[in-house]
């Protein structure tokens, strides 16, 4: 006969999962769109522990859509390449040597990476780009910058035939241009982009920082749509910030009902946020 005492941590874990059933019951059929970047594809090991994170979700009945980046590998290939970029305002122009590359970084190493971790923690993840069955559809940015898309159309049929089938979209940001061009898209764009086409419940946006701060330097938790932009013209939300809370208004003005930026860096970051009562990061609403 087996005898063991009980460990003060498997009790603790019990009791973290008792209190999470309200939360898994309350995102049960939400889809939740997350920007993947940063630290959290930094190594296979942070790789590891988001996919499981992401296959938990979906196992207890959520809808994740995952949108990733890829900035830092596109300049590593361009670099072994030698193939050498122009800039315009500090903005890389994006030539039709460049967009080779970027699309075979970002829809071929970068995506496949991440379908096949999730696919190993036991998911079924499915790769795609923006281009595949007209999910997004471009205006160029600015021309001065080549091909660089703003999405102008949405079409989530293919998002909402692989929920019924339980698969978890793997999305990168790229997108069709009128003319057949492939443009290359803002990761954050893109994501809010694709939960407003989606009315998503969550958009996450993983970022390398603990949320927006207050003029003190303190993460503020909560905030509303008007707060935010009362943030941005005192200047307390400036530089790389203005562009997430940016996409977080847009996707609030699409009917996205929370955005949520969050430290990529914390250890099950997306499952703090959905399950627990302190969540994780800041959470924008519309108000």
């Amino acid at each position: 006969m087996k005898t063991q005492d009980m460990n003060r941590d498997w009790i603790a874990t019990a009791r973290t999962l008792s209190q999470a059933l309200p939360y898994m019951q309350r995102y049960t059929g939400a889809t939740v769109v997350i920007k993947l970047g940063g630290h959290a594809m930094g190594s296979d090991e942070a790789m590891a522990s988001f996919a499981n994170d992401v296959v938990l979700m979906r196992q207890v009945g959520v809808n994740p859509v995952i949108v990733h980046g890829g900035g830092p590998m596109i300049n590593d290939m361009l670099k072994r390449l030698d193939i050498q970029s122009e800039f315009v305002n500090g903005k890389r122009v994006t030539d039709a040597a460049t967009m080779e590359v970027v699309e075979m970084v970002l829809s071929g190493v970068v995506n496949k990476r991440i379908v096949q971790a999730i696919n190993r923690a036991g998911g079924k993840a499915v790769g795609l780009s923006g281009k595949d069955a007209n999910l997004i559809s471009c205006d160029q940015t600015d021309a001065a910058l080549g091909l660089v898309g703003t999405p102008a159309q949405m079409d989530p049929t293919i998002l909402s035939t692989l929920f019924e089938q339980s698969m978890i979209p793997v999305i990168a940001p790229l997108g069709s241009g009128q003319g057949g061009e492939t443009f290359n898209i803002n990761g954050d764009t893109a994501a809010g982009a694709i939960a407003g086409a989606l009315k998503a419940d969550r958009l996450l946006l993983l970022t390398d920082v603990s949320g927006v701060k207050s003029a003190d330097g303190e993460v503020v938790t909560e905030l509303t749509a008007d707060q935010i932009r009362d943030m941005t013209a005192d200047g307390t939300i400036a530089g790389g910030m203005i562009p997430k809370t940016e996409t977080a208004l847009d996707a609030i003005a699409s009917g996205v009902r929370a955005v949520v930026i969050l430290d990529g860096r914390a250890p099950n970051a997306c499952l703090l946020e959905l399950f627990t009562d302190h969540g994780a990061g800041s959470i924008i609403r519309p108000r």
